[in-house]
C-alpha cells in the first residue's frame, strides 16, 4: 500500500480574510458522506482544513541565511486550503478518491493535487 498526500487548492480571496469557500449544506452533507466513505474503506488515515494564510509563516533557507515571512503572501494566486492523507493500492486508485473528491465540488473552482510519500 502507499500513501499519497492530496493538496486542496483554492484561489485566495482578499476580501474573505478566512480565505474558506463558501460551502452550500449540501456539499458538506456529501463531503462527510464520503469521507465517511473512505474512512470505511481503510483508506483515509487523515484530513483536516487549513487556518487562512494570515495566520501562517514562511521560513525560507538560501545560502546559510534564513528568512520568515508572516501572512499573508500576497504573491499567492492559489492556496492549499486543505488536506487528506489517503492509503491506497496504487495511484490509480488515489486518484478515483480524488476525483470524487473534486467532482462534489460543481460550482466552486478547486484543483486537488495528489503526490505519492516517497516511503523509506
Amino acid at each position: 500500500m502507499s500513501r499519497f498526500l492530496m493538496m486542496i487548492r483554492h484561489g485566495e480571496d482578499p476580501q474573505n480574510p478566512d480565505n474558506r469557500p463558501d460551502l452550500s449544506p449540501e456539499l458538506i452533507e456529501n463531503m462527510g458522506k464520503l469521507i465517511d466513505e473512505m474512512t470505511k474503506a481503510g483508506v483515509l488515515l487523515d484530513t483536516a482544513g487549513l487556518k487562512p494564510t494570515h495566520e501562517g509563516v514562511r521560513l525560507h533557507w538560501k545560502s546559510g541565511d534564513l528568512s520568515y515571512t508572516d501572512g499573508p503572501f500576497t504573491e499567492a494566486k492559489e492556496i492549499v486550503g486543505g488536506y487528506a492523507m489517503l492509503q491506497c493500492a496504487d495511484r490509480p486508485e488515489a486518484v478515483e478518491w480524488a476525483r470524487r473528491f473534486v467532482s462534489l465540488h460543481e460550482d466552486l473552482d478547486i484543483t486537488v493535487e495528489l503526490r505519492e510519500i516517497e516511503e523509506g
